[in-house]
């Protein structure tokens, strides 16, 4: 499959590194190619490919968005004539001061986005946990799965996202369509409140949210 990621920090660049060693096409979007970031993530997958961000979305059939939520309209805007007919795993949240959410909870970022890009199929994923979970899906814990709960409201978009989520290593989970992304956003605040800022059983702890294999 050929994916194109819009973000490559460190949600972004773990995934990227992730998806090029399963065997996929991966592109990162760059308006600077020899940037630092995108240096070190080529220096860690060689395999991976840099293009300016119209021509990797042009090419790509997934795109993934994982930028800092607060630039993600000046990210998607000159790409949007590119993205009609993609799907848009959307990995960002909007976080607010003192942890709360960056719109108020009277919407999601995902419903948001979707606005802006009414021709795209936009998919929630990869949210609810911190980038050190998508260097490496293995729950240290035995005999469970991490589980990966995504949503959106194209259900072969949803598919398609789904089996990347499983080739990843988690269980994908359909929670339901975009209305659930506010929820999943409720979730990643959860999590950075327990993990990042509580430590409680640090970022690599067993995943509250599993399906046990026996």
């Amino acid at each position: 499959m050929n994916i194109a990621f819009i973000g490559h920090g460190r949600v972004g660049g773990a995934l990227a590194v992730h998806l090029d060693r399963l065997g996929h096409r991966v592109t990162l979007a760059a308006r600077n190619a020899q940037s630092d970031g995108v240096r070190a993530l080529v220096a860690r997958a060689p395999n991976l490919h840099v293009a300016p961000p119209q021509e990797a979305v042009r090419e790509a059939d997934v795109v993934f968005l994982a930028t800092p939520f607060g630039a993600n309209r000046d990210a998607l805007e000159p790409v949007m004539t590119e993205l009609r007919g993609k799907i848009l795993v959307d990995c960002t949240n909007p976080v607010g001061a003192g942890l709360t959410h960056g719109l108020g909870s009277e919407h999601s970022g995902t419903e948001l986005i979707q606005s802006w890009l009414p021709e795209t199929a936009v998919v929630k994923a990869f949210t609810i946990y911190g980038f050190e979970n998508f260097e490496d899906a293995a729950d240290p814990a035995q005999g469970v799965k991490p589980a990966m709960l995504y949503c959106g409201d194209d259900e072969n978009a949803k598919r398609r996202v789904g089996e990347l989520i499983a080739q990843l290593g988690w269980d994908p989970v359909d929670v339901g369509g975009a209305v659930q992304a506010l929820h999943l956003e409720h979730m990643t605040l959860l999590w950075v409140r327990m993990v990042r800022m509580e430590d409680v059983g640090g970022p690599r702890a067993p995943s509250p949210f599993f399906r046990s294999n026996e």
